[in-house]
């Protein structure tokens, strides 16, 4: 089976095409065929202005009727687009969808921070045994960060928080935001002594590339702080230069790590495991457990 899935996000919109092969006792491996990432940023407009641009709506537009184009040559046999926060946002976000729908034939599903939580979880469940760990999943991204934590695998408790690295960089985070995340680690931390931090998103998943970490082990907070530092006292220029990466990954990196450090300062964590799953990787694998059941 052919499964694509469709990303659209504050500060990118992704497209995987993955084949699901299945395997004995219930496994099954998911091979990537195609991924492709376009830097839309629809956050910075969506969070300064309340709304998406004309400029922005044709953009968009145009990568979903190339995304139609790819899934076709691939031969997908079945796929979802989700959307976040940036068009949880947008004043003119549902508009926009159904314009599309119009034109491309796509449907859009503007999910949750809560929804797109369990989704990018279940995409770790399925290659990890944590059945006997407490974990909190975090993701990181443009327009906000979500926070799950899952005991002997069931979800205990789940937040998303308007803290996102493009919010960050437009000043549009508020200190009740801070605090209202605080209040939320400090409870969960106060009661599980043996706390596992999972991280995802696309800053923290090229940061561990950059580590040279092995893959399954954790990065300490000690990097993820030395990072922090190297980054926050170069320019975007010299972020590029030094650690070849794209402008509009260079600019978000900062604000990402300062997000991971406050999160492991809160709930007193020394590490965290980057298993580089994301949204779109989820997507792939919930469509496939919902079509073959």
């Amino acid at each position: 089976m052919k499964i694509a899935a469709i990303d659209i996000g504050s500060n990118a919109i992704r497209l995987l095409i993955s084949e699901a092969h299945p395997y004995k006792d219930k496994e099954v491996d998911f091979t990537k065929l195609l991924f492709l990432r376009i830097p839309l940023r629809l956050g910075f407009d969506v969070f300064e202005k309340g709304k998406i641009s004309k400029k922005k709506q044709v953009q968009l537009a145009d990568s979903m009727q190339a995304f139609k184009m790819l899934m076709n040559v691939y031969k997908v046999d079945v796929y979802r687009a989700c959307a976040t926060s940036a068009m949880r946002d947008a004043k003119n976000g549902k508009a926009l969808i159904k314009s599309i729908k119009a034109t491309t034939d796509i449907d859009i599903d503007i999910i949750s921070g809560q929804e797109e939580a369990t989704i990018i979880y279940n995409a770790h469940l399925g290659e990890q045994n944590n059945a006997k760990k407490t974990l909190l999943y975090i993701d990181v991204g443009g327009g906000s960060t979500e926070l799950s934590l899952f005991q002997d695998n069931q979800l205990v408790k789940k937040e998303s928080f308007n803290i996102g690295t493009i919010r960050l960089l437009q000043n549009q985070v508020e200190k009740a935001h801070w605090q209202a995340m605080a209040s939320f680690l400090k409870a969960i931390s106060k009661k599980n002594a043996q706390l596992q931090l999972v991280g995802s998103g696309g800053n923290i998943n090229k940061l561990f590339s950059l580590s040279k970490q092995k893959e399954g082990k954790p990065l300490s907070i000690d990097v993820l702080s030395n990072y922090y530092n190297s980054l926050s006292a170069m320019s975007i220029a010299e972020r590029m230069h030094h650690y070849d990466l794209r402008e509009d990954r260079a600019d978000v990196m900062v604000p990402a790590l300062s997000i991971f450090l406050k999160i492991m300062q809160h709930t007193h964590s020394k590490e965290i495991y980057v298993p580089k799953i994301g949204l779109a990787d989820g997507i792939v694998r919930s469509i496939y457990y919902q079509e073959a059941l």
